[in-house]
């Protein structure tokens, strides 16, 4: 017999009591402070917009009249490319782990999330390395067949459009597969065994069932994916490719113009922004939330042997291009090296890149959880758009957020020094600029979307019901959040902190341009060493970055299996 508890029934019983008790003052403490929180990160993107708005030379018609049609167009095929290839191999990947039964499913539960680890322009240098013309896989073609030059034969460009689509797919999926297994493993089986007993197979049931309603997460992921192919460096100037992204390094860097950067990124977030607001509207009508309570094992399906081999070998695939042969190529490099004079500044640099990621991690997924929750609690028309507008920097380029993020601190400081000035006749000097703090403030302007994106999407699965069946036996928001939603959202706020760690580990432009004076991460070693052609001596850093992510990656893919409820360890298998 099922047994409900005092708070299900009440809220069964009495939906007009929950309604009145959840009502809140337009502005209170939950709204206050998520107000100022969203305030204190979006003064960085502030700062970008005012300088793309500042009056300057005349630069933008100058990129209007030369290159910008090609930036736009390079950038739509980029990110249309990833974004396609990702949403297949991600959701395709997820749906085939969580659901199907076929050999060394468990292993490729976790091993999927690999490829996270790797940056992507780390993985661009290797398959340069391999695929290039004196690389060994056509230097061993050559010897094959006989030919004696390129005129004898075709082979793709690495260095190309769809080389850098390719890489980018490689190691960008692990952000779908992330969410979308995370959607799969929430969702409830009863209404996948309606499906059933509605006459549809398991492939109709993912169709027309599963994958609608894991559309909001899914959604999210491809969505990041987008914003982190437009805010590459590495890969597309490496391969050459033209993009908004190399267009506003070219423009701060070459033409010396910071406000024509600003401009282009500020046209980056534009685009961003339109997808996202399509994306809203296309759902604006639709609830996702689960209406059941009941949670049981998900049952697998058995495969035959020819569609579990499919399976299997579309599942090695992503692993085995993703992450093995980077992996092993790398650690071939670092094998081959010899130690050389900075070697002794490794456990330096792991230490720092260590303490930067963990820190803003942490920090990323309370600030994240916070935010999400203040616009669930709160009737605030104004709040939702002020955190959305905040959670944006994941949009901006690095290195022009850093540009923002340096003038927002030195506008503090000098706050600060002026009052300090003037009650104490004191000068404290630049309190936050050019320390480990303004890296920490940077990273979370930046990543504020992974961890806010997660948490909102899992928050929204949960029916408003329960808040407030949980308020009408007298618990405030705060208890409502520790002993209602928490235990429901532990997956989303692991996926969180690994996914901000991760980008954190790789993160390269903001660090480079916040960073102390002398103070280095492993991320700003391996591009110093990669950018000089010293592969070989850059592979140690690049293989102790995706070492880093491994670890926590693994245990990610366990706990979000074990989140589910009903799902215990031992339910999780067929």
């Amino acid at each position: 017999m099922e047994r409900r508890t005092p708070v299900l029934e009440l809220a069964r019983t009495d939906p007009g009591v929950i309604s009145r008790t959840t009502a809140v003052p337009r502005l209170d403490g939950w709204t206050t402070g998520a107000l100022l929180v969203a305030g204190l990160i979006a003064m960085p993107i502030v700062a970008v917009i005012a300088l793309a708005v500042a009056p300057s030379d005349d630069i933008w018609r100058h990129l209007a009249a030369t290159v910008l049609p090609h930036y736009l167009a390079t950038t739509a095929v980029l990110a249309a490319g990833v974004g396609a290839g990702t949403l297949i191999v991600g959701v395709g990947a997820a749906w085939l782990v969580t659901m199907c039964r076929f050999p060394l499913r468990g292993i490729f539960e976790w091993a999927l999330l690999l490829p996270l680890a790797v940056p992507s322009y780390v993985v661009a240098y290797v398959y340069t390395d391999i695929l290039e013309y004196a690389g060994p896989l056509q230097a061993a073609l050559r010897d094959l067949f006989g030919w004696t030059s390129r005129r004898d034969y075709w082979f793709p460009e690495i260095r190309s459009l769809g080389g850098a689509i390719a890489m980018m797919t490689l190691v960008l999926y692990p952000y779908v597969y992330l969410l979308a297994r995370a959607a799969f493993l929430e969702q409830s089986v009863c209404v996948l065994e309606v499906s059933r007993t509605l006459g549809k197979g398991p492939w109709q049931s993912f169709a027309r069932v599963a994958l609608p309603l894991a559309r909001p997460a899914i959604v999210i992921g491809v969505t990041l994916v987008v914003m982190e192919t437009l805010n590459d460096f590495g890969t597309v100037d490496f391969f050459a490719v033209a993009t908004l992204t190399t267009g506003i390094y070219d423009v701060w860097l070459n033409m010396n113009s910071a406000a024509g950067a600003a401009q282009l990124a500020a046209l980056t977030l534009g685009i961003v922004a339109l997808l996202i607001a399509a994306e809203r509207w296309a759902r604006r009508k639709r609830r996702f939330h689960h209406t059941t309570p009941r949670y049981r094992a998900l049952a697998t399906v058995p495969l035959s042997p020819a569609r579990a081999a499919l399976a299997f070998l579309a599942c090695l695939a992503p692993v085995v291009l993703g992450f093995l042969i980077p992996a092993t190529r790398l650690l071939g490099f670092a094998l081959d090296h010899r130690p050389g004079p900075g070697t002794g500044r490794f456990l330096e640099l792991a230490a720092n890149s260590l303490l930067l990621a963990s820190i803003t991690a942490g920090l990323a997924v309370l600030i994240g959880l916070f935010l999400a929750y203040g616009i669930r609690v709160s009737r605030n028309r104004w709040l939702p758009a002020a955190i959305r507008f905040a959670s944006i920097g994941y949009a901006i380029p690095g290195a022009v957020l850093a540009v923002g993020v340096v003038v927002s601190l030195a506008a503090w400081d000098n706050a600060v020094d002026a009052v300090a000035r003037t009650w104490f006749g004191l000068s404290p000097g630049l309190l936050l600029s050019g320390t480990v703090l303004a890296m920490v403030f940077g990273y979370l302007v930046r990543f504020m979307a992974l961890s806010f994106g997660a948490i909102e999407a899992s928050l929204g699965k949960v029916t408003p019901s329960m808040d407030g069946a949980a308020r009408t036996l007298g618990h405030t928001p705060f208890s409502v959040l520790r002993r209602v939603h928490l235990p429901l959202l532990r997956g989303s706020l692991l996926t969180a902190a690994i996914l901000v760690f991760v980008d954190c580990m790789k993160e390269l432009p903001l660090t480079l341009l916040l960073r102390p004076f002398n103070f280095e991460t492993l991320a700003t070693n391996v591009h110093q060493l990669a950018s000089a052609e010293l592969l070989e001596q850059s592979a140690p850093g690049a293989l102790a970055i995706v070492a880093a992510g491994i670890l926590p990656v693994i245990a990610l893919s366990r706990t979000i299996r074990r989140s589910r409820p009903g799902q215990g360890a031992s339910g999780s298998r067929p």
